[in-house]
């Protein structure tokens, strides 16, 4: 009896004594590392930090449980896609691999009157630097398509001229992405909506106001909770 009544007393010691928590799958997971690569876009000109579109991205995947690191953005407004290049080859705080990155670039190439014969090879590099430092992961990378800044008021007079080369612009780095098999979102037809408010651009009258980088955000967000729960 009293042999019952001390392993009684030792197995209610063992159940009543804090332990360590068990480290799941989801609790021992590292933050994921998203690189956001680009130019005005990206770095969000005219809006604030936390406006950003990458930023916005990042903390909308936090909401939701998942764990996300700040964005690292390589993004200077007026970049080219060689200038967006030469930036990621000084960079000398670049990790080795990332788990998500995003690239969104050519709209100085439209506005500088470069080629889109030359914006082609160009793009289809970043592209290919892109994947490497996803760990040569086509699936932890997309492109964002270029925005039709005609719609805005400091391009309205040159509207259909911008929309008709942007539209090239879109349809080479849409083909480009379809042959490495990389995720392309176009969120042109967003920057195309009737304005009348003015709500959907930002106080320059040129770049894209949070709330539209808000809405760009969201008719991406499920095909990138996809991507970063695989």
């Amino acid at each position: 009896m009293k042999v019952f009544a001390l392993s009684l007393i030792i197995s209610l010691l063992a159940y009543t004594n804090p332990r360590q928590p068990i480290m799941t799958k989801e609790s021992s997971a590292k933050p994921i590392n998203y690189l956001a690569l680009g130019d005005s876009y990206t770095i969000g000109e005219s809006v604030a930090e936390s406006e950003r579109w990458p930023v916005q991205l990042a903390d909308k995947l936090r909401e939701d449980g998942i764990e996300i690191n700040s964005p690292k953005i390589i993004a200077t407004t007026g970049w080219r896609t060689d200038e967006l290049k030469a930036a990621i080859e000084s960079d000398d705080e670049l990790l080795e691999e990332y788990d998500l990155i995003s690239l969104l670039i050519g709209v100085n190439n439209q506005y500088q009157g470069k080629s889109v014969e030359s914006f082609a090879p160009e793009f289809e590099e970043l592209l290919q630097m892109a994947i490497h430092l996803a760990g040569d992961s086509k699936d932890k990378v997309f492109v964002v398509s270029i925005p039709d800044y005609g719609k805005t008021p400091f391009g309205a007079s040159k509207a259909q001229q911008i929309a008709k080369e942007l539209n090239q612009y879109n349809e080479v780095s849409e083909k480009i992405c379809a042959k490495y098999g990389v995720k392309y979102f176009n969120i042109t037809p967003i920057s195309r909506q009737s304005d009348p408010e003015g709500k959907l651009v930002a106080n320059d009258s040129l770049h894209p106001s949070g709330e539209q980088y808000r809405q760009w955000v969201g008719s991406f967000y499920d095909q990138v909770t996809k991507m970063v729960n695989q």
